[in-house]
């Protein structure tokens, strides 16, 4: 087990006496006995100056210690919605060590005032599965995030990243809960801090004032709440301060038109950026980089100890389940869930024990018996396995067209041959000719990137990259003789198998090192045509004649030494990015990389946690 791993310990809701909300581990109420959000307008919104001080403003972001019941959210969301002199964008970074159901957070809303019954149902429809790590929601059209960190916060604030204007200290007593009120947090709270950011709280203690002001916030006194004489607020020192800000606003190139490319480009657009997609490919059309390939799966994993792999494929998976399902028709990826078969009774002993210490919600994964195996996918499957409820079958050509059919977007068939820089920012040259500057250039193009930063010669040297290769690979079209072969969710195991679309199953893959060229086989049919017979437990010479003729798919995968996806900005080259290296999971970490760059560019909270950032990052 990784030393870093902590399982999520959720909350129940249970009130006292009085009918407030009351925790049983820490023994203490969840807010002030007269009402929480009299607290959160009186303590939160007014000891930070809100709404006043984000008038005028592009965006502005708050931070809260402890989301428990989402009542200052709640809160916060109706002071802006209400305010004519709003800021453009309303940013929510909260941590919570125990957060609660989506169904506690239902049966608390019941309770709420008319006027904030609709925000709460909103909350709950998008609530997360309760796993540790970041969660991002959006409302209002996405004018509206609540960045959710869940964990303990002494382990999470020091993998949050934002740029943060206000402050609400909001957790249980600092006596019973002293991890929230540490010195060491508030040094956290500092690093995230924009200059002149302001914090609040109904905390009097004076081991807390002290502990903010050697933090670097000149403290200050305020009228109490709910029969106490004292809050507490206070402003950090002018000179400190240094949180993520937003970049210059203008267009963007993305080079690329695959699935990290266009995952690039839409999130940029949805937050209102111009942006340009350079690839070759695009002149047979916005799904051209996948031409011809049916489906894919979209599944996570799960390793013994939590590892990078296994965390990033969970941030990604995510992201891609709450980016796409929005999407139209065939685009919308289907979430059928994922059976992954266990190979004998040493994996499934591994797996179960796996599933026991890191206690994930069963409604992520859960480990079944092979009877409940062959009911789940709808085949007689005699191997045990773990199911992902999130498991997603995806059509590729028409996702990459819809998240590339925006009207900020220009798609341009043009393939990218020399950067340089140029002042503040960046000259890409075209092969037609084309010259295209930009403040900020994304490199989306696979095992292209390495080759094109070398024509920029003062652009650091990325040895990881430089270093990388690429595999060849293909998948299978199949028409069983009998219905009874297609599954009812994805089925992977060595290989995998899809349910069928258009009346075909798709079974891959094959990996080739060194190959001269990436293309359909026969060769490449035995291969896969043994993985799936195998996962059927039927003859693989029966397999074979399922075949349609000729029919499958071939492409490229980049890879890197670890097997992880580098995103993320070049190192010393302000506005250069990379998106590459995406392996066989170019849709697993798509909707994720995007919306890091985007918000990165943006000055909002970011996605991901600053060790999975590093992990992926170019160097």
């Amino acid at each position: 087990m990784s030393g870093r791993f902590s399982p999520l310990a959720p909350a129940s809701l249970f009130l006292d006496a009085t009918g407030t909300p009351f925790s049983e581990r820490y023994q203490d109420v969840y807010h002030a006995r007269n009402g929480a959000l009299e607290q959160a307008r009186q303590v939160f919104l007014r000891g930070n100056g809100l709404p006043e001080r984000w008038h005028g403003r592009a965006s502005f972001t708050v931070c809260e210690t402890g989301f428990g019941l989402g009542r200052n959210f709640l809160a916060l969301w109706q002071a802006w919605r209400d305010d004519p002199q709003r800021c453009g964008r309303l940013h929510v970074l909260s941590f919570e060590a125990h957060p609660f159901s989506a169904a506690d957070l239902a049966v608390a809303s019941r309770e709420l005032p008319a006027d904030l019954r609709d925000a709460a149902g909103q909350l709950v429809r998008a609530w997360p599965v309760l796993l540790p790590g970041v969660h991002r929601l959006e409302f209002e059209g996405g004018r509206l995030t609540l960045t959710l960190i869940f964990g303990r916060i002494e382990q999470t604030a020091r993998e949050a990243q934002a740029g943060v204007d206000a402050f609400f200290l909001d957790g249980f007593a600092a006596a019973r809960n002293p991890e929230m009120w540490s010195p060491a947090l508030f040094g956290q709270l500092v690093r995230l801090a924009r200059p002149e950011a302001t914090a609040a709280t109904w905390c009097a203690s004076g081991d807390v004032r002290r502990a903010l002001r050697d933090a670097g916030f000149l403290v200050s006194r305020a009228p109490g709440l709910g029969g106490k004489w004292q809050t507490t607020r206070a402003v950090l020192r002018p000179g400190l301060g240094r949180g993520l800000e937003a970049a210059e606003p203008g267009p963007v190139l993305v080079v690329g038109a695959g699935p990290a490319g266009a995952g690039m480009a839409r999130a940029l657009a949805m937050r209102g950026r111009q942006v340009v997609v350079a690839d070759p490919q695009l002149a047979g059309g916005r799904g051209a980089s996948h031409r011809g390939h049916l489906a894919a799966a979209l599944t996570p994993l799960v390793s013994r100890d939590d590892d990078l792999r296994a965390r990033l494929s969970r941030a990604g998976v995510l992201r891609a389940l709450h980016r796409w399902q929005s999407l139209p028709g065939s685009a919308r990826p289907q979430r059928v869930g994922t059976v992954e078969l266990l190979r004998d009774a040493s994996q499934d002993e591994q797996r179960r024990l796996t599933l026991q210490t890191m206690g994930f919600p069963e409604e992520w994964v859960r480990w079944m018996d092979a009877g409940e195996v062959s009911r789940r996918v709808g085949l007689p499957i005699n191997r045990p396995g773990i199911f992902f409820a999130d498991g997603q079958l995806v059509r590729p050509e028409p996702l990459l067209d819809a998240l590339l059919d925006h009207a900020r977007i220009d798609c341009r068939a043009t393939r990218i041959l020399r950067l340089q820089r140029e002042g503040a920012g960046w000259l890409a040259q075209g092969d037609d000719g084309q010259v295209f500057s930009m403040a900020t250039v994304v490199l989306a193009n696979a095992s292209e990137a390495a080759a094109l930063l070398s024509t920029c010669p003062d652009v650091v040297e990325l040895p990881k990259l430089r270093a990388g290769w690429r595999l060849a690979g293909q998948v299978s079209y199949f028409r069983p003789d009998a219905a009874a072969h297609d599954p009812a969710t994805v089925l992977s195991a060595e290989g995998y198998w899809l349910p069928q679309v258009d009346g075909v199953n798709v079974g891959g893959s094959t990996y080739l090192p060194n190959a001269a060229a990436s293309e359909v086989t026969d060769s490449g049919h035995r291969f896969i045509s043994e993985q799936v017979a195998d996962m059927l437990g039927v003859d693989a010479g029966r397999v074979g004649e399922w075949l349609a003729e000729g029919a499958g798919w071939a492409g490229w995968r980049a890879v890197v030494a670890g097997r992880l996806p580098v995103f993320g900005p070049v190192p010393k080259a302000p506005g250069l990015w990379l998106a590459c290296a995406y392996g066989s999971r170019g849709l697993t970490w798509a909707a994720l990389a995007g919306d890091l760059l985007a918000a990165s560019l943006e000055g909002e909270p970011l996605p991901l946690e600053r060790t999975l950032q590093n992990a992926v990052a170019p160097r």
